[in-house]
């Protein structure tokens, strides 16, 4: 180790084209010096030649050792660049990167590398680059200068290679890709490793309990995979940010001082997950909402005796011997045919079900989903009346039931999705007043199995011109997306003269109510860290649309970002715009020239939707000033005046400069979202960094 550290700090005072000889030059003068000034000027005695003998032999020892060592580093200044061009004949594919043996020297200005002033490779950032290659082992792995590897937002496929040989690696990015197998347990032997993300792959296998050696670590991202598995007892004091949701983990969460500080929200969406911190008691069977919702165990109305034996539920007795020996007959048979057998008797018994319904509703004049058109239409009512409270809206589809001529028309369920509610659900279920917009009304539906849903009345002035085949093809389309930031549509329902849309619940409204405050919720001055949190979860929703999909939002505004349990923000009414005829879009955060939603008008209104986030001011509050200026109006929104600590307003000066980045009148001008996305978690980075007491823009040994 003091080798290392000898010869970066020597090779940072002395000029690179220097010869490890020609180095050792002023060392061994030095020698020389304090030879010629020992005290020792008579003929010395055999045990002073020993000792001075000894020294230098020491001496020399030490000085070829070291210039040894440093001609290894520098032996091949070619190394790091045959490296490169070792991943690029694999890995580049598409052949996206520019790096040739011709211009071999000039690697430290090879596209994404960064050198140390020994020329040895330092950073290598390769994102968004569309790698369709592998990585493979021996390419990268054999710079070990390497600090920083990033290869996220590429294709890369294949599994994560062993990669012990970078020993001074510091940040590890291998996230949005197509990585496969099992994560190295030997990333645990990079000692040195702060930041490890490998979310959104198709890893598989647990998650090696050897990551708990990394003392240093201080983010990890493992969310997004195929990972199965217990979660290990992860307690780094340093770990800040934390993430292994969207997998198929199983078992009890380790309660240990570093997991608590991390909500349920980011261990969401797995196998059976319980515990403490996911806030589920374990013994329950099974999440509502997980990944694996039917049960492996065996009912406990089927016996687990021999084969053909039929064991009794307790407290019923057999009474009658030779339906008892019928039924062990039955039990007995082959299981393919008891199986045909069930589901031809459910078929017929639904079938029969189904009629009865069909006939009664005919007699009542009922149809599919009318309460709920009934209730859209009363709460709209109840909406331009004054002084209804709460109780009225909670009553409103009973009180103006039959209002409205009876419509026909389908509520089409999206896979999976019917499993959780059911047509009579919707109908029983009583509504409340959420909002109104310019898309339509929103309301909140209780369910008779205690799920609530939200229930949207599409606006029909704005679906003018808009067939029912053209919305069901764009409902198909929504109903497919599925990101944590978005809120998911599960249902819509389609009419002559309705559209309805059932959404999953976001319990915590709107973020336009909790930037500005409602009649019974004051507003609230966001600290700038929920600003970055916020901010960050609306670029990863909006990046999806844009680069997963090839879709834009169209209409994003604070009251179309809805907060979940976590405070999780999540986009609502994405995709919607291409249904309407120009009135459904907000204006205010439209660029001025834009005429048609794209990605780059997203952009701009998400720099708009920024600056709210920071100053609390809607975007016709918002000065028209030059860049300089428009920080300043920031600082002095946030601290009123009264001046604000350094580390805040340096972390706020950085966020509005992302604002006014995305809010450039002309678009080929503007980031993506996913630049965005970048430039909003190097401040997040950059603050982590800060508070373990590191200069974020500087690679330390």
């Amino acid at each position: 180790m003091t080798m290392f550290l000898f010869s970066d700090y020597y090779s940072i005072t002395t000029p690179i084209s220097s010869s490890p000889s020609a180095l050792c030059d002023p060392k061994t003068s030095w020698l020389q010096q304090q030879q010629s000034h020992t005290p020792f000027n008579s003929k010395p005695t055999d045990i002073s030649f020993k000792m001075r003998s000894t020294f230098i032999h020491i001496a020399i020892l030490y000085f070829t050792f070291y210039g040894i060592t440093l001609a290894a580093s520098n032996q091949n200044p070619h190394d790091d660049a045959l490296s490169l061009l070792a991943f690029k004949s694999v890995a580049d594919t598409g052949n996206n990167l520019g790096y040739s043996v011709q211009n071999i020297s000039a690697v430290c200005i090879w596209q994404g590398v960064q050198c140390q002033i020994n020329g040895k490779v330092a950073r290598l950032v390769l994102e968004n680059l569309n790698l369709a290659g592998v990585f493979a082992a021996n390419t990268l792995t054999r710079m070990e200068q390497l600090r920083y590897l990033s290869l996220k937002n590429n294709s890369l496929t294949g599994p994560i290679p062993d990669l012990t040989g970078l020993v001074n690696l510091k940040s590890l990015f291998l996230d949005h890709n197509y990585f496969t197998g099992s994560i190295p347990p030997s990333i645990s032997s990079i000692h040195r490793l702060r930041n490890l993300d490998l979310s959104d792959n198709k890893l598989t296998g647990v998650i090696p309990v050897e990551l708990c050696n990394l003392e240093r670590l201080n983010y990890l991202r493992l969310d997004s995979n195929h990972l199965n598995g217990s979660i290990p007892p992860f307690n780094q004091s340093y770990l800040q940010i934390f993430n292994v949701s969207d997998n198929f983990l199983t078992g009890h969460v380790p309660v240990t001082p570093t997991l608590a500080r991390f909500g349920p929200a980011l261990f969401s969406i797995n196998g059976r997950l319980c515990g403490v911190i996911v806030r589920i008691e374990c013994g329950i069977s099974g999440q509502f909402f997980g990944k694996n919702s039917s049960s492996s165990s065996t009912p406990p109305w089927v016996g687990r005796g021999k084969s053909g034996e039929l064991k009794p539920m307790e407290g019923v007795t057999n009474s009658n011997s030779t339906k008892h020996k019928r039924l062990i007959l039955l039990v007995g048979l082959p299981g393919g045919l008891l199986i045909v057998i069930t589901l031809v008797v459910c078929i017929i018994l639904s079938i029969k079900t189904l009629e009865k319904k069909k006939k009664k509703r005919r007699r009542k004049g009922i149809v599919p989903t009318r309460e709920i058109i009934e209730m859209a239409e009363a709460a709209e009512v109840m909406k331009r009346e004054e002084g209804g409270d709460l109780e009225k809206k909670k009553k409103v589809s009973k009180l103006h039931q039959g209002m409205r001529t009876e419509k026909s028309g389908n509520l089409v369920f999206f896979t999976g999705e019917s499993q959780l509610f059911t047509v009579d659900h919707l109908m029983r279920a009583p509504a409340e007043l959420l909002g109104s917009g310019t898309v339509g009304t929103t309301y909140k539906a209780l369910l008779d199995n205690r799920v609530i849903m939200s229930v949207k009345r599409l606006d029909a002035s704005i679906l003018e011109g808009t067939t029912n085949e053209a919305f069901e093809r764009q409902m198909e389309v929504v109903g497919r997306l599925r990101h944590p930031n978005l809120v998911a549509l599960l249902a819509y329902f389609v009419a002559e003269e309705e559209k309805l849309l059932v959404y999953d619940y976001q319990p915590n409204g709107s973020l336009f109510t909790l930037i500005h405050g409602s009649k019974s919720m004051l507003a609230k001055s966001l600290h700038w860290t929920s600003c970055l949190k916020i901010a960050e979860d609306v670029a990863q929703g909006l990046c999806y649309l844009h680069q997963a999909c090839s879709l834009v939002h169209g209409n994003l505004k604070a009251s179309n970002v809805l907060l979940g349990s976590d405070f999780e923000a999540c986009l609502s009414d994405y995709c919607l715009s291409t249904l309407f005829n120009g009135d459904g879009v907000s204006a205010a955060y439209k660029k001025p020239e834009s005429h048609q939603p794209t990605a780059k008008s997203d952009v701009y209104s998400f720099g708009v939707l920024l600056l709210e986030l920071l100053t609390g001011k809607t975007e016709s509050e918002q000065p028209d000033l030059t860049p300089d200026e428009l920080v300043k109006w920031v600082k002095s929104n946030r601290d009123n005046g009264g001046g604000g600590m350094e580390m805040e307003e340096k972390r706020v000066e950085m966020m509005t400069e992302v604002a006014i980045a995305c809010s450039v009148r002309t678009p080929e001008l503007s980031p993506t979202m996913w630049q965005v996305i970048k430039m909003l978690q190097e401040i997040k980075e950059a603050a982590v960094m800060e508070d373990c007491g590191l200069n974020p823009w500087i690679e330390t040994s």
